[in-house]
């Protein structure tokens, strides 16, 4: 068996649109806002009918030099503060509403900052009606004679409209009525919300031009909202459960067959009159999201978008009945969406819920934004960008209106309050942007091809008809074929006419006898008739003159009549004052129900975040427990390390203390010695120097070391002078005790900073670090292996000559993995130059033989002091052994 393969889907080709070169651009109208209170500041002015101007408040600088900045904008209508809604519909969007009847799409939204009055704008209140019942008001004045019974028309579930006859509308009609799961349509007797009566006065209405008489009409209404992102139904039925409610669900945007967005299992309903087209509007309405705010008391949180889709299809040729082609079906639709307006929160006060509705409110007017921009800039520079519909349920949902399948408009709404002037400097920069985007005006629908006029002439027809025989007395409409059959029934029949033989004498007596009986049974049937005639003429005038009997009677019992009426009309007037007091009592009870509902919301939400609130307290109480036990673990151990650094310097003081002590008493025996040796003439030897005690933990000193260079230690002491000595060098082998080694060379390792900038000396005492890492400049990498720091800094003494300090201090590990310099001793060295004479004290003997150098020479005060030993206190060197000095020794 050989396996098909399986071939690919093919690409859907891009929708075919008609070339069209007449485009227009998307009209701007701007209005603006009365000012809430007398004495508030206001930033706008209104120039002209097209142009505004935008003045910067006490207190906000535009320039860098302090100066106010003025900026104009200019729109295709701006409506000052004293329009009225009529003006405002008549100029925007009644030219919508005509081409909705003649088949074309529109959208008009409101946009603005909160509180600039889009949802008074889009609404109205009632005896000012907005844009939304207006508009539906003139579709149902222009249609009303046209319109189609319920059911004729209906919806596919895929943005299209199905036809079926009047039969099968009547049946499905009866079955909704009497089917219990399914829910009942709105009807416009019912009794209307007190909030949506009276909205348009009768001398406001308007009616349509050019609307097709030989066409029936059918208008089916929708109401959704875009709240976070996500698409819901407004008008969707839903099961109420107050133990447990479910939340609604969302729905999702499809495509149809002609490439228009939609939204897929969005409930349509029909409507035949403006009365029950805004009770359905007003139901959907109550479910929308809003919210208290600081701003707007009733602030809305999501964008909502109400379709008005109008179904029309031609009459067939005896402007009789509809025509059953789903192909002549024409179905256009006006959208009228409410923007949610965009705030900042910080002006707001929102908290929780309302941040993250705020934020998807500002997300999805920057995304609007964006489509705008890359729009127009790929018409005005001939780019090809790809516009962002798809990242916002807005832009996604009216993408085909951009592209040219109907009119766009735009209603930008303004507050003239200085506290406003930064969001509307940003909503005018918008609008002006928007008008200069070119859409594709939509094409014209093709005519189906009959005679116009067939609905007049059907209709005259039928009048005609019904007036004739009314006239003769006969029935009416359908009941004449009946009654004419009956009597041409009862007459004799004709016979037979055939002629088969030109000499035939039977069939022509045989047929004027027949005439002449129908002749006479027609006589007698007139007779009859006028019989009748007469007799219905008595009794007419009998019956006449029983009415001018009667008319006195009824003369008088109009007047009666009258008399009541009167009564009847003064208590109506009393019921309809006392049914308007009735509605406004019954609207300030809903306006409170749904304060008190926003309330309950908000203490509801107040409710949880002071739980959350009290949970991260409980938290941070929990974590401030632990870590005061741990800081006092630290402290404990700080303190334990403290002590112990303590004893040790306390140790290491009590050592240079006995070393000082010990020092004072060398110089002492000394001096004695010294005194002692000049006072006796025989000037016998000295005596042998005693080493100073050596602690137990330092080693014995090894005379025949070589001492080197000392490096100076990290405690804190006076800086150490360093001098040459022109002094000569006595003869005696000096005693040379094992040096101390700096603690630098100990275990411990140094990162020896040095400059590049610093000079070598060249001197024999020199700070010699072996176990370190020599850098020019600190690193993390040669910290992170060293335990000590060094610096060497040069700088020129007062004397002129260059003085060298070392700085040290400890390398710490900081807590988040870095490593950080604790300074601790500065150690200062210098050098000096010896200029005065060299003055020894003689003693009384005379000059020694010469090639020999007397004691004497060495053994005075003067010739010993000359020579400056650098120690540290306590070290194996002290002050009676004598110091050479030695060339320093590099390392190779």
């Amino acid at each position: 068996m050989i396996r098909q393969a399986k071939g690919r889907t093919p690409r859907r080709p891009p929708p075919k649109k008609p070339p069209s070169n007449h485009t227009d651009p998307v009209g701007v109208y701007c209005r603006v806002r009365p000012l809430g209170a007398e004495d508030d500041e206001c930033c706008i002015e209104v120039i002209s009918g097209t142009t505004v101007q935008l003045h910067a408040p006490e207190g906000f600088k535009s320039h860098r030099n302090g100066e106010y900045k003025e900026t104009q904008y200019s729109f295709k209508k701006v409506f000052a503060v004293s329009v009225s809604q009529v003006e405002l519909f008549e100029l925007v969007a009644k030219p919508l509403v005509n081409d909705l009847i003649r088949g074309k799409n529109g959208l008009l939204f409101t946009y603005g900052v909160t509180g600039s009055g889009k949802t008074f704008t889009m609404t109205g209140t009632p005896g000012q009606g907005g844009l939304l019942p207006r508009s539906l008001n003139m579709i149902f004045n222009s249609i009303a004679p046209y319109q189609a019974k319920r059911y004729v028309f209906r919806p596919d579930d895929k943005n299209g409209v199905e036809i079926q006859s009047e039969v099968d509308a009547l049946l499905e009609r009866q079955r909704r009525e009497n089917g219990s799961s399914v829910p009942k349509a709105a009807s416009s007797r019912q009794k209307t919300d007190p909030e949506i009566a009276d909205m348009i006065k009768p001398e406001e209405a308007y009616n349509a031009d050019g609307v097709d008489e030989d066409s029936s009409y059918s208008v089916f209404v929708s109401y959704i909202e875009i709240y976070n992102n996500y698409i819901y139904d407004l008008l969707e039925e839903t099961q109420e459960d107050t133990i447990k409610p479910k939340p609604p669900q969302s729905k999702i945007l499809r495509e149809d067959q002609n490439h228009n967005m939609y939204v897929a299992g969005c409930m349509e309903v029909e409507v035949k009159s403006a009365e029950e087209a805004f009770q359905v509007f007003w139901k959907g309405q109550k479910k929308r999201k809003v919210a208290n705010t600081r701003l707007n008391r009733e602030s809305s949180r999501s964008h909502s978008v109400f379709i008005i889709k109008l179904a029309q299809a031609p009459l067939d040729a005896d402007g009789d009945t509809i025509l059953q082609d789903k192909s002549q079906v024409s179905v256009s639709q006006l959208c009228l969406v409410d923007l949610a307006g965009s705030e900042r929160t910080g002006r707001t006060g929102a908290e929780g819920t309302r941040i993250r509705e705020a934020g998807n409110i500002n997300q999805s007017l920057l995304n609007l934004r964006t489509c705008i921009e890359i729009l127009r800039e790929n018409q005005m520079c001939g780019t090809n960008r790809m516009v962002p519909y798809r990242d916002s349920k807005v832009t996604h949902l009216f993408k085909n209106y951009f592209d040219g399948e109907g009119k766009v408009r735009m209603v930008v709404c303004v507050n003239p309050k200085a506290d406003e002037y930064e969001e509307t400097l940003l909503v005018m920069r918008f609008a002006e942007m928007t008008q200069e985007v070119e859409v594709a005006s939509p094409m014209d629908r093709p005519i189906c091809g009959f005679t116009p006029g067939r609905r007049h002439r059907n209709q005259a027809f039928q009048d005609e008809l019904s007036r004739k025989l009314e006239e003769r007395g006969g029935p009416i409409d359908k009941d004449v074929a009946s009654v004419l059959n009956h009597l041409v029934n009862s007459l004799p029949p004709i016979p037979s006419c055939e002629l088969t033989d030109p000499h035939d004498d039977i069939t022509l007596p045989r047929l004027i006898e027949a005439l002449q009986n129908r002749q006479r049974i027609r006589q007698m049937m007139v007779a009859e008739y006028n019989k009748a005639a007469n007799m219905m003429k008595s009794m007419l005038q009998e019956l006449d003159n029983n009415l001018f009997s009667k008319d006195d009677f009824i003369h008088e019992q109009n007047g009666k009549l009258a008399e009541k009426d009167r009564i009847i009309q003064n208590n109506k007037m009393e019921i309809e004052r006392l049914e308007k007091k009735a509605k406004m009592q019954e609207h300030k009870m809903d306006i409170l129900q749904k304060t008190t509902k926003i309330y309950e919301g908000d203490k509801r939400v107040m409710q949880q975040e002071l739980e959350t609130r009290e949970q991260r307290l409980q938290r941070e109480l929990s974590e401030k427990r632990r870590m005061e036990q741990r800081m006092q673990g630290m402290v404990s151990d700080t303190q334990f390390k403290w002590e112990k650094e303590c004893e040790r310097r306390v140790n290491a003081m009590q050592l240079e203390m006995q070393n000082k002590l010990w020092v004072k008493d060398e110089k002492l025996k000394q001096l004695k010695a010294i005194v002692t040796e000049t006072k006796n003439s025989g000037r016998p030897d000295p005596p042998p120097r005693q080493t100073p005690p050596q602690p137990q933990h330092q080693p014995q000193p090894q005379p025949q070391s070589q001492p080197r260079p000392q490096r100076p230690s990290r405690e804190e002491r006076p800086p150490t002078k360093r001098s040459a000595s022109p002094s000569p060098v006595p003869t005696t082998a000096p005693v040379r005790p094992l040096h101390r080694r700096s603690r630098s060379a100990g275990g411990e390792k140094w990162v020896d900073h040095k400059p590049s900038s610093n000079l070598d000396l060249g001197t024999v005492l020199q700070p010699v670090i072996p176990n370190s890492i020599q850098v020019s400049k600190p690193s993390e990498k040669a910290l992170s292996k060293c335990d000590r720091y060094v610096l060497t800094h040069q700088e020129v003494a007062s004397d002129g000559e260059i003085q060298t300090k070392l700085i040290k201090g400890e390398v710490i590990k900081t807590r988040g993995g870095g490593q950080a310099v604790q300074f601790t001793d500065i150690e200062t060295l210098r050098q000096e130059q010896a200029t005065g004479p060299n003055r020894k004290r003689r003693s009384s003997e005379g000059p020694p033989a010469s090639g020999a150098r007397p004691d004497g020479a060495w053994t005075d005060v003067e010739t010993r002091c000359s020579v400056a030993v650098e120690m540290k206190a306590g070290s194996n060197m002290g002050p009676g052994y004598e110091h050479h000095g030695f060339t320093k020794r590099r390392k190779p």
